[in-house]
């Protein structure tokens, strides 16, 4: 008994001094308007195309999204280009194909149908190209990483000059929203880096929301299609739930009760 006694309050002493540690190295994210949370919840168009500039112009250099097709892009739901707008990106893009009939592998414009063009032939050429650390695929990201959008969102603009006593190694840059505060991603966006086709402002902080808002597409592109059919599901609950209440009421009506 006195050896259970001392065992679990070890264990209650770690997982206090563990919750009290996570609790100090917890930080409160950026706060932002996003268009598609709540019940009614909807991406912004001119946000998500927004953002897939950004992506192309900004981060695709690095990081892949492998799950995403071009014809995704004027589908309902998401950016919805058009479909020759969707045609033109994905044409402006070289994909590798092959063999042809002499066996050979071959370049091509790409197509609707195609994947999006990966930075990288694989994962050790893109270890290779940055220092070792492996850029992370971008299709389901909001949703591998704790807190989200806002995570997101707030990590990129969270680069700033360490504190004192804090040193880096070479290629490590601080953020404040970074797990542990070291990235080896160096801080990719400055005001006015993309020009936007709809003459939006290219502040950080823009450019910010509309990638990751993108991101937030990529990672859940029915959305939009489950929040109506989350509506109706409690639309049809509730008028469920009153017509189970006027029949209990009718059926009762008819019982006397005894004294």
């Amino acid at each position: 008994m006195k050896n259970f006694l001392r065992l679990l309050f070890l264990l209650t002493l770690f997982i206090g001094s563990s919750f009290n540690s996570y609790a100090a190295e917890k930080v409160e994210y950026l706060k932002t308007d996003w268009s598609f949370k709540g019940l009614f919840g909807k991406f912004d168009r001119g946000a998500l195309q927004r953002g897939y500039q950004v992506y192309t112009e900004v981060c695709s250099s690095c990081h892949s999204m492998k799950y995403l097709s071009y014809r995704n892009l004027a589908e309902k739901g998401g950016p919805e280009f058009t479909e020759a707008q969707a045609k033109a990106i994905a044409a402006s893009f070289e994909v590798k194909d092959g063999p042809n009939a002499d066996g050979d592998m071959f370049t091509r414009p790409g197509k609707l149908s195609d994947k999006f063009v990966m930075p990288y032939e694989n994962v050790k050429a893109a270890q290779a190209a940055n220092g070792g650390a492996y850029p992370p695929d971008m299709s389901v990201l909001v949703k591998a990483r704790g807190g989200g959008v806002d995570y997101i969102y707030s990590l990129l603009q969270g680069y700033e000059d360490p504190p004192v006593g804090v040193n880096l190694d070479d290629g490590v840059y601080y953020n404040k929203y970074m797990y542990g505060n070291k990235i080896k991603m160096a801080n990719q966006l400055s005001d006015g880096l993309v020009e936007y086709a709809d003459g939006t402002s290219a502040t950080v902080e823009q450019m910010s929301k509309d990638v990751t808002t993108f991101l937030m597409w990529a990672a859940e592109p029915h959305l939009e299609s489950r929040h109506r059919m989350g509506f109706k599901a409690i639309v049809y609950l509730i008028i469920l739930t009153i017509l189970v209440y006027f029949s209990m009421k009718r059926i009762w009506s008819r019982i006397e009760t005894k004294v």
